[in-house]
């Protein structure tokens, strides 16, 4: 059987990856007293008078809540929050398995954003953070914006943050490993979605020399008028030199490729024209932009994709669980950008200097010191 046929059945098997466990032992009357009436009552009256001790009372302090609309699930596209329920528990999933921190999946039946807003605001109580999951753009900006107006707990869209981290972290390690300055540095990055503007605005954050974004009309310039805002605000802090044209134009001479959009969209030539020791993050999924062997031939000196079965695998794994975990141990009202920045720092730490290779900038989503380190790291940050 192939992956997906495993996994489905693997599926039928588990009837779902999580599971609520009790962490109260109720096995004699005193017990049952103790963990529910009429014990419990004096708990309820401690937090009516005083509602931060819902953090010390009751388990909001590790809860964090997965939440959907179903719009942009994986590459499936909109198939509605059912249909990616399975999605959201994976990720549930990986919370516990990395940070054990408990994750709640809740899968929301709309589209409008003023109702969604409206939803999670009524159920922030219950958690101590709320992590965005598979909602379109442009309507996720604009949902996040509201929520973070609203909620005093962290509200993080992880197709937007935790991409832009992740690929933060595998940048700084592959320039190292280049010899290159982020500074001197020009990125393009193919795909101007959600995560695309949101990778974007976090290397033009993390100091690179400069950043061209490239959509479906082709470079994004000053010139040109966008109806999508995100569009406009990049527009105005990216591409100094207002280079104008499709892919390739933006692809030659430049330093690194970030690919967050569809396969086979980078040719070998692209990659040729690129400045000597060309950096190729094509993330597209499941096919890349350029598969890395092709990229490899044509003078690629680094190649990260978001595929396990190749080296460097650029995945969102490795920033999430960590950052939450430590931004609920330090109470945080928000996610900062030092928090992020002190993430992707965090993550390539991981791989001592002397280790970093072409095919070693990353270290592996599987690597359980990585969400200790970034806890840590993004906790010292909220502290400062």
């Amino acid at each position: 059987m192939d992956i997906k046929e495993e996994s489905l059945k693997k599926h039928y098997e588990w009837q779902g990856k999580i599971e609520v466990v009790s962490r109260a032992r109720v096995e004699t009357r005193e017990d049952l007293s103790l963990a529910y009436t009429p014990g419990v009552a004096q708990a309820c009256l401690e937090i009516q008078k005083d509602p931060s001790l819902s953090y010390k009372l009751t388990r909001r302090k590790n809860m964090v809540a997965v939440i959907t609309d179903g719009t942009a699930v994986l590459g499936l596209g909109d198939i509605g929050g059912l249909a990616g329920m399975p999605v959201m528990e994976g990720k549930c999933c990986l919370f516990k398995e990395f940070a054990d921190v408990d994750a709640f999946p809740l899968c929301i039946k709309s589209k409008d954003v003023d109702e969604i807003v409206r939803t999670i605001e009524l159920i922030s109580d219950s958690f101590g953070g709320i992590n965005l999951e598979d909602i379109a753009a442009p309507r996720c900006f604009e949902i996040e914006r509201k929520l973070k107006e609203k909620l005093d707990i962290p509200v993080f869209h992880d197709d937007q943050h935790g991409t832009a981290v992740v690929v933060g972290a595998a940048l700084i390690n592959a320039a190292k490993c280049a010899g290159k300055k982020l500074s001197d540095m020009t990125v393009v990055i193919n795909g101007a979605g959600a995560a695309g503007i949101a990778i974007g605005t976090f290397l033009l954050s993390l100091g690179i020399g400069d950043l061209i974004m490239v959509d479906l009309c082709g470079i994004i310039n000053r010139d040109d008028t966008y109806t999508n805002p995100a569009h406009e605000a990049i527009a105005k802090v990216s591409n100094k030199n207002n280079r104008k044209g499709a892919l390739a134009e933006a692809m030659a001479g430049a330093d690194a490729f970030v690919g967050v959009s569809r396969p086979g969209l980078v040719s070998k030539e692209m990659v040729k024209s690129m400045a000597e020791k060309p950096i190729v993050f094509a993330m597209a999924n499941p096919t890349p932009e350029i598969m890395p062997d092709e990229a490899k031939e044509a003078g690629a000196f680094i190649v990260g994709t978001g595929r396990s079965d190749f080296p460097n695998q650029i995945n969102n794994v490795l920033v999430f669980p960590g950052l939450f975990k430590g931004a609920l141990s330090v109470g945080a009202k928000a996610i900062t950008e030092e928090m992020k920045m002190a993430a992707a720092y965090a993550i390539a730490e991981v791989i001592p200097e002397n280790e970093i290779t072409p095919e070693n900038i990353i270290a592996s989503p599987l690597n359980k010191k990585v969400a200790l380190a970034v806890a840590d790291a993004v906790a010292k940050a909220y502290k400062e």
